[in-house]
Parts: C-alpha cells; structure tokens; sequence
C-alpha cells in the first residue's frame, strides 16, 4: 500500500529532468533580461525582448505588453509571436468588459481565461475571431501602481501551462525596474535641462543689467573725464596729463567689460542667431577658421546658446593648447538634429576630465538630449562632434 502512494506521489526521472530543463531555459531568459536592463537599453528593446522571452519560456503563440493609459484605454508596446495582425504595437483598446487587461487592472493579480468561446467584451470577440482560444495575463505594477500587463495567448485548444500567470512574475518584475530606471533617467535629464535653462536666463540678465548699467555709467564717466581735460587750463599741463590717464584707464576698462559681457552672453547671438555668432567667433580666432556653416532659421534658444560656447571652447583650446595652424567648422540642420563639429590640426590628445571647459558643455548636450564626441589622438589634431535635437519631439 504505501509502496503504491509513494509510486504516486512521486515524480518520474523524466518529468524532473523536463522541469530542470524549463527551469535552466527560464533562468538563463531572466539573465538575458537582466543584462539588457543593466546595460541602460531603451524601454522599446526591453519590452521587445520581454514579450519574446516570455511567449518562449510559455510556450505561448504569440504575447503582448499593454500599458494603461489614463483614458481609460491599453495600448499595445511590446509584442512577439503570430499573427503579427493581432494587436500590433501602437493598437489601443477601450478598457471594457471582462478581458484579461481589464481583470489584471481590476484585482492587481495575475489572471487567466482559458476559453473565449462565451466572452462578449470587444477585446475578447476580437481575440477570438483571430484564432485566439485563451490567454493569462500578470500586471505589471511600477511603484505600487499597476502600470500595465503582460499577457500571453494560444492559438491551441492546448491550454497555457498551470500557474503560467505566476510563473512570468519575475518577467514583469524586470520590466518595473526597466521602466522606473527610465524614469529616473528621463526626470534627471529634465531636471537638468531646467538647470541649463534657468543659467542661461540668469547669464542674459546679468548681460543685459551690465549693458544697460554699468556699461553706459561707466561710459558716461569717461565722457565726462574727457570734458574735464578739456576744459583743464594751459597752464596746467600735470593735471590735464592725470586725466588723460585716468580716461585712458577707464576705457580700458570699459572694453575688458564689454569682453566679459559678450562672453556672457553675446548680443550678436539673440539677435542674428547661431550663424553669424559662429562667424563672430571665428573673425576674432587666433586661429584661422574655415567655415561651413549652414544653418537658415533660427533655433530654440538653448541650442543655441549650448552649440555657441562648444565652438567658443573649441577655438580658445585650439589656440592656447592645441598649437593648431587652423581651425575647421562645420554647422547644418538635417532631421530635426543639428550636426555641429569643430576640427583642428593641432597636437591632440586632449582629455575633458582634466579640468577643461568641455567637461560642463558635455552636461549641457546631454541635458539636451544630445550627444557628443570628442576624439583626439596624439599628434593628430582634435574632433568635436556635436548632435542636437531641434525640436522638442
């Protein structure tokens, strides 16, 4: 008797080995995963990747990654599996009746139909006249919000494995910690682009109380140091000499501001845009520039504040470290991105994580959602290559 419920309870060599192997071919999906998470790739990869690796371990016709949207709708952004006509990325449904999305939503929990025979809601009908005859579904929930769901279907009047619902768990799990990574990341960047945003408003104020404050009061005393000079008698040759000089001082003075504040933020760049400040740049080089600038409307403000001082930069450290002979500049628009690059034919080699200014124009590209490239082997000069979006899109 117990030798017949041992026999019973017990499980076979081979089904142990069929559950090792499912395991083993489990795991080694959710390393994969992990690797694409931890490498920063874009939630459209992940998902892409999620969707797959599930309908493989399942054994699944075909599955679909939903996400909730406040109007009450799910919209389709991971798929995998045929038919590729069925819920294809970018489809939205109506969160109505009983489905598997709608359900998942409702409990929280991971839930499985397995017939649609009798099922009246839209999704459902739809599902099944597209050889649908059963489904799970896990929520995937990002800080405690159910944010979308993982589902997985059959075509087969074999129905998904027992427990497959829970079985995805660590699946959904992974794309949370995905999707809250991306947040994160995309809240930085945003934060960041405040910051760059609010210093460039910041920069112009400054520019403009010094142009309309100090500056005219400043000139306004060496007009009326020169009228004193004027009007000092002949016969007083060592105090009209001690003006001169006090004026000369000061109008020195009045043309290292106005060097400061066009480095501010240079007027040339609010009013005649990225253009003809790049062609200001390069008339006042130590270096001789040759340009290639091709850039007709004008761009947002913060482009082009951000592409003004990477060619600034560029050009002083061309002159002052690179012993470059010239300067080659190349500025256009195409797609929606500017592509901006400065080469020099100097010594190379040089390092942004030595203290040079370029260390800060990367933050502010990247703050952007830009990119930049910077190579500079020895001996061979210097390349900067800078790509900007134009639009907000």
């Amino acid at each position: 008797m117990l030798d017949r419920v041992f026999t019973t309870m017990s499980i076979s060599p081979w089904e142990s080995r069929d559950r090792l192997r499912r395991l083993v071919r489990e795991q080694a999906a959710l390393h994969r995963l992990a690797t694409l998470i931890a490498c920063g790739e874009p939630p459209s990869t992940v998902f892409a990747a999620v969707s797959k690796e599930v309908g493989e371990v399942l054994g699944a016709d075909l599955t679909r990654m939903l996400r909730y949207e406040p109007d009450q709708t799910t919209t389709v952004i991971g798929a995998w599996g045929e038919p590729d006509k069925v819920l294809p990325i970018g489809t939205s449904w109506t969160i109505v009746g009983s489905n598997i999305p709608s359900m998942a939503l409702q409990k929280n929990s991971p839930v499985r139909m397995d017939c649609f025979i009798d099922a009246v809601s839209p999704l459902c009908v739809f599902l099944r006249e597209h050889g649908i005859r059963s489904g799970i579904g896990t929520p995937i929930t990002v800080e405690g919000k159910c944010w979308g769901v993982m589902a997985a279907f059959s075509t087969r009047n074999r129905l998904l494995p027992r427990r497959a619902e829970t079985q995805i768990c660590d699946f959904t799990d992974l794309v949370a910690i995905a999707i809250a990574n991306a947040q994160a990341r995309t809240d930085l960047t945003a934060s960041r682009a405040r910051i760059v945003a609010a210093t460039d408003q910041a920069r112009h104020r400054v520019e403009r109380d010094l142009h309309d404050g100090t500056q005219q009061r400043l000139i306004s005393l060496v007009l009326d140091l020169r009228t004193a000079e004027h009007n000092v008698p002949d016969d007083a040759p060592e105090l009209k000499a001690q003006l001169s000089k006090i004026a000369a001082g000061l109008t020195d003075a009045l043309n290292d501001l106005a060097e400061i504040v066009h480095g501010i933020h240079p007027a040339i760049l609010t009013q005649g845009g990225l253009g003809p400040s790049i062609s200001g740049l390069a008339r006042r080089s130590a270096v001789p520039v040759n340009l290639d600038v091709r850039i007709e409307t004008r761009l947002p403000e913060t482009v082009e504040i951000t592409a003004y001082y990477i060619v600034a930069e560029a050009l002083a450290n061309a002159a002052k470290h690179a012993q470059a002979s010239g300067v080659h500049v190349e500025a256009n628009v195409q797609d929606g991105r500017l592509h901006l690059s400065v080469r020099d034919d100097g010594v190379g080699s040089a390092d942004p994580g030595q203290g040079s200014g370029l260390t800060g124009l990367i933050d502010r590209v990247e703050a952007l959602y830009g990119s930049i490239e910077i190579t500079s082997p020895a001996g061979r000069g210097t390349l900067l290559r800078v790509e900007l979006p134009t639009t907000s899109g």
